[in-house]
């Protein structure tokens, strides 16, 4: 999932320190590098590689997917995070896919084969997660379909904050379902995260 990476249109927070035009070519070498190690975990294991594009048309968003590597290109659509992943995951349900990984744009560290090993997990677990530093998650893999997941359970998943993740674990907990950690990693979206890579 990846937003269109124009000033003032992404990065919002990482703006706020650095500028939006610094903030935009960031995002853009972020979903540059995301779709790379995406596109050769793909290859490796035969998935298909679908962008889920926000701030663009259709058209310009199929281009941007094209040029990034992407086998498909997608709109998000509108809505909160929740939302946008719920329907991502519905949408490659209903075209017959079982196992679905879904992940940001805006992760430095990540490697293809953090991608390939949530994929194995997946063959044996339903739910894989990956733990962010700021505690949200950076990567959510299902086999199946548990809308609580995304609008939690009794309570609302406090999307943007640092509960996300415990959200998610509470609301996995309460569905009946252990999830499988991946290695906690960092996303960029502040300019203290710089920090790290520079």
């Amino acid at each position: 999932m990846a937003r269109w990476p124009a000033p003032g249109r992404c990065k919002r927070r990482l703006a706020v320190s650095i500028g939006a035009r610094q903030a935009a070519a960031i995002q853009a070498r972020l979903s540059a590098h995301v779709l790379q190690e995406a596109q050769a975990a793909a290859a490796s294991h035969g998935q298909e590689l679908v962008l889920a594009v926000s701030g663009l048309g259709r058209r310009a968003a199929r281009r941007w997917g094209q040029a990034l590597g992407a086998q498909r290109t997608v709109l998000q659509g509108q809505g909160r995070l929740g939302a946008r992943l719920q329907r991502q995951l519905i949408r490659a349900r209903r075209e017959g896919s079982r196992r679905v990984v879904l992940i940001g744009s805006d992760l430095p560290d990540l490697c293809s084969h953090d991608l390939i090993e949530a994929f194995q997990r997946l063959a044996h677990d339903p739910l894989v997660l990956g733990p962010a530093r700021d505690g949200g998650y950076w990567l959510i893999g299902l086999d199946g379909n548990w809308p609580a997941l995304f609008a939690g359970a009794g309570q609302a998943i406090p999307w943007g904050g640092d509960q996300v993740l415990a959200a998610t674990l509470a609301a996995a907990a309460a569905e009946d379902l252990p999830p499988v950690l991946l290695a906690l990693r960092a996303d960029l979206d502040r300019g203290i995260d710089l920090a790290r890579w520079r």
